[in-house]
């Protein structure tokens, strides 16, 4: 019991120390207060499943995005009753504007493997691993594992630029901070290498499943590269090779594996939600000079931007056609039967149209 407060007051005091975007002090009190009210009625709950983690009956796996979390899954496959899988952001929050609660700094310190993506968005990653009560635990940073393949983030033609916060602008002469590119996980071939490290994890976890972990591995990258051929056959036979997005831009990483061009009003982290007038009017101009059929949008209710680029171009007539970027995969569309795979065939088939 005593492991167990310790336990408590570490993850309460992590919670309080977070100060990321769109979290006031008012937001963050009522967090840690509702919290503590649960804290007495879960404790017997909580310490039992503790101690079930640590007695070795399942081994607890802690992804924070749902390309993670699926991948995952199916790597584990038929010893999935072995493994406690829990996705973070399940709820629509998509990366850059997530905050973890103090339930959620219990599930990371204690788990047997923890996967996130690394990024900017991360940067609270570092403070919740210090609180780790399993310092055997496997961590799995998704930028680290793919080194050289990480981009950085690029702001293109007619694209507005994030305005740097107060702060932020380094001294006179002082080198600006490199930022990567964080939305690694929209490329297969990215996918293909984060699966292979996933597998070499859990079979430092779990020994005795190896075998299974790396077979299911393979046969998961099959799918991957099959997938993968299906879009270089798409886009090598395009007439159209350019993207038009009138959104946030997360593709980066699919439109280089298949050497295609994009123009865009954010890039794909931005918080912006609306778009100047310069900007609109040299969107709708690529629109008309490039003969674009399509506007492009990413997932989410709001087409405001790209409906607006589309009345301003000469024909008014422009499809406009969504890719889902997974930002805000829920645990529903997940009981719903939706995967990685499905998402990622799905977007294949809205690139053939726009892509005409």
């Amino acid at each position: 019991m005593k492991k167990r407060l310790a336990f408590i007051m570490a993850a309460i005091l992590t919670v309080c120390a977070f100060t990321g975007c769109g979290n006031n002090a008012a937001t963050q009190g009522n967090t840690t207060e509702s919290t503590l009210s649960k804290m007495d009625s879960e404790a017997a709950e909580e310490e039992a499943s503790v101690e079930a983690v640590a007695s070795g009956d399942k081994i607890s796996i802690v992804t924070t995005i749902f390309p993670e979390y699926d991948w995952v899954k199916n790597i584990v496959g038929d010893a999935s009753d072995k493994a406690e899988i829990t996705m973070l952001l399940d709820n629509g929050v998509d990366l850059h504007s997530y905050q973890p609660t103090a339930d959620d700094i219990m599930k990371i310190v204690s788990c047997d493997m923890f996967i996130y993506v690394g990024g900017e968005s991360d940067e609270w990653v570092d403070d919740a691993l210090k609180e780790a009560t399993n310092k055997d635990m496997v961590v799995i940073n998704l930028l680290d594992v793919l080194g050289g393949n990480v981009k950085e983030e690029e702001v293109v033609e007619g694209m507005e630029a994030e305005e740097e916060e107060e702060g932020e602008e380094g001294e006179e002469g002082e080198e600006e901070e490199v930022e990567y590119d964080e939305h690694v996980w929209l490329s297969l071939t990215n996918a293909s290498i984060i699966c292979d490290a996933i597998a070499d994890g859990l079979s430092k976890v779990d020994a005795d499943n190896a075998a299974t972990y790396t077979e299911n591995a393979n046969a998961y990258k099959q799918k991957l590269n099959n997938l993968d051929g299906e879009y270089k056959s798409v886009t090598s036979a395009a007439a159209n090779k350019t993207l038009l997005f009138g959104d946030r831009f997360p593709f980066r990483y699919l439109v280089d594996d298949y050497g295609l061009d994009y123009y865009a009003a954010f890039v794909g982290c931005s918080a912006e939600t609306e778009a100047s007038f310069e900007t609109i009017a040299f969107l709708a101009g690529k629109v008309d000079e490039l003969g674009l059929k399509s506007i492009m949008t990413i997932e989410g209710p709001d087409k405001k931007i790209a409906e607006t680029i589309k009345n301003n171009t000469k024909s008014k007539d422009q499809n406009i056609l969504t890719l889902d970027s997974m930002q805000s995969t829920t645990s529903e569309d997940v009981a719903n039967g939706t995967t990685y795979l499905s998402v990622m065939q799905a977007n294949l088939e809205v690139l053939k149209e726009a892509l005409q």
